[in-house]
């Protein structure tokens, strides 16, 4: 199989680099993507249309596409895009658009009769820095290992920590989403819960779960299992495409 691996915010393809020399040894290709604003590309601009893009350049048929936390919102778009060429969505501790709401809303809206939000995004504000124009940065390592790298060793986590990169959201916090296509195409695709998550709340892996109608599967880690156990994950990555939704999808 060949995996088509999308990171989330604050990384670029960079942290997928443990994981592709595990998938090669099981067989499997990885391609990383660079999503503008990040890495390669950190001076471009980010919009919801050119992240899609990056992801399309470099997709083939029959591709597995892998998203990781916010990188979620960015596989969908893509598999709105070109469904024919992906073979299965992995959803990695990932998000989930909601039909005509923005990136911010998909995020903080609970499944409740009510359409509550919940904007409460924890610890993780006390450890930003925010510059003038609304780009983000993580203000100190403790904050990022507490959040992201936690279960990883000393080294490592020092090293994702220095190559971590600014976050400027774009046109994501004011642009509704609208992926039809996506709804009713209704691809073969899994979610990854990562059991030791202090980034991503446990009921927004269950909105996302009972939304792609899947049962989940579970490694044990933080929300960086390609740093912290990259075998396992790419184990784990692997066996994905074996499984089939149990629902439906649902757009809200």
């Amino acid at each position: 199989m060949r995996f088509v691996l999308v990171h989330g915010g604050f990384h670029a393809a960079w942290c997928w680099d443990r994981l592709i020399p595990e998938l090669a040894e099981l067989g499997h290709e990885g391609v990383a993507v660079d999503l503008p604003g990040h890495g390669k590309l950190v001076a471009q601009e980010s919009t919801i249309a050119n992240r899609r893009d990056a992801i399309l350049d470099v997709l083939r048929d029959g591709d597995v596409l892998v998203g990781h936390s916010g990188g979620g919102f960015d596989i969908t778009t893509a598999a709105d895009a070109a469904p024919d060429r992906v073979a299965h969505l992995i959803y990695l501790a990932a998000a989930l658009p909601r039909e005509g709401r923005t990136f911010p809303e998909a995020m903080a809206m609970r499944d409740n009769e009510d359409g509550e939000f919940d904007a409460d995004v924890g610890a993780m504000l006390s450890y930003l820095h925010f510059a003038d124009d609304g780009t983000m940065t993580f203000a100190s390592y403790e904050g990022a290992r507490d959040y992201f790298y936690h279960d990883c060793d000393e080294p490592t986590a020092r090293w994702a920590f220095d190559h971590l990169g600014p976050e400027r959201f774009g046109d994501t916090t004011v642009t509704p989403v609208s992926v039809p296509t996506f709804w009713s195409a209704d691809i073969p695709r899994s979610y990854i819960r990562c059991l030791q998550d202090r980034c991503k709340p446990r009921w927004l892996s269950d909105s996302v779960t009972t939304r792609l109608g899947v049962t989940p599967l579970t490694i044990d880690t933080s929300h960086s299992p390609f740093l912290s156990r990259p075998r396992e994950l790419a184990t784990l990555l692997t066996q994905a495409p074996t499984t089939t939704p149990t629902g439906p999808l649902l757009p809200n």
